[in-house]
């Protein structure tokens, strides 16, 4: 009778000792899943057509949290537990970045930087203009493209060249949008200037806050850089309908380095 009540309890004590050996292996990945979202690489969906034709809406990008050093926005939730950025490097203009939004501090956006502390942006009839000077853009064939609203419209592409080299292609449905034509903006110090390269389906920083707008950037807001479209769906594909998995698929953006 002794041995058969040690051998059970023996068996329970292994039981346990499993279980705990479980909670730890999952405790110990999660620690380091975290390490890596914060100190390398994070995953991000596209929800919106503001970055077309660069990100299209169901593109599944990496953004390298290290491109820019790190801030309390660098760490999932933005908990308080510094100030300003540590290991700071100064982004280009033209990088693809994601940032929280300022006006509310937790959800993510993605555009394109535009303007530097110290800058002076303007819109002209569509046209954007650095310092006085004018971005110069080649017109390229005109596509269709969904309007969101259950029709195709005829949109405008242009390729624009920034001073330090970077060129992108950009959509515009022609001059006389609601953003096509600014004030000018002068970028306070220690904030940054961003645009959608969809140029007339952006809420950027053409728009105050207080208007549904981004405003103007702070440093500490950067989340990191935008490296790669890793996979790309279309809009209908959806996580619970495993055929749409390949019948929606976008291979063609797969692995795509970003500019």
């Amino acid at each position: 009778m002794t041995d058969d009540v040690h051998s059970a309890g023996s068996e329970k004590s292994g039981a346990m000792n499993e279980i705990v050996e479980i909670v730890k292996t999952v405790v110990y990945a999660l620690m380091i899943a975290l390490f890596l979202r914060v100190i390398f690489f994070q995953p991000f969906t596209i929800p919106s057509a503001s970055m077309e034709p660069t990100l299209l809406e169901g593109d599944y990008i990496i953004v390298s949290k290290y491109s820019y050093g790190y801030s309390k926005n660098s760490i999932p939730f933005s908990p308080p537990l510094f100030k300003g950025r540590i290991m700071e490097r100064i982004p280009e203009r033209g990088d693809v970045i994601v940032f929280k939004l300022p006006r509310d501090g937790h959800v993510d956006y993605i555009k394109r930087l535009i303007g530097l502390p110290g800058d002076r942006i303007q819109v002209i009839g569509g046209v954007l203009h650095i310092n006085g000077k004018a971005i110069p853009r080649k017109p390229l064939a005109p596509v269709m493209v969904d309007s969101g609203y259950g029709f195709t419209r005829n949109v405008e592409r242009f390729e624009e060249t920034f001073p330090n080299g970077k060129r992108f292609i950009t959509y515009d449905f022609g001059p006389d949008g609601d953003v096509d034509n600014t004030k000018v903006f002068v970028v306070p110090e220690g904030n940054y200037f961003f645009m959608g390269d969809n140029r007339d389906n952006s809420l950027d920083s053409r728009v105050a806050p207080e208007a549904g707008g981004v405003g103007y950037v702070p440093a500490e807001n950067l989340v990191g850089k935008a490296r790669i479209i890793m996979l790309s769906w279309n809009k209908g594909a959806s996580l619970f309908k495993p055929w749409t998995w390949v019948l929606d698929a976008r291979p063609s953006r797969f692995f795509h380095s970003l500019k």
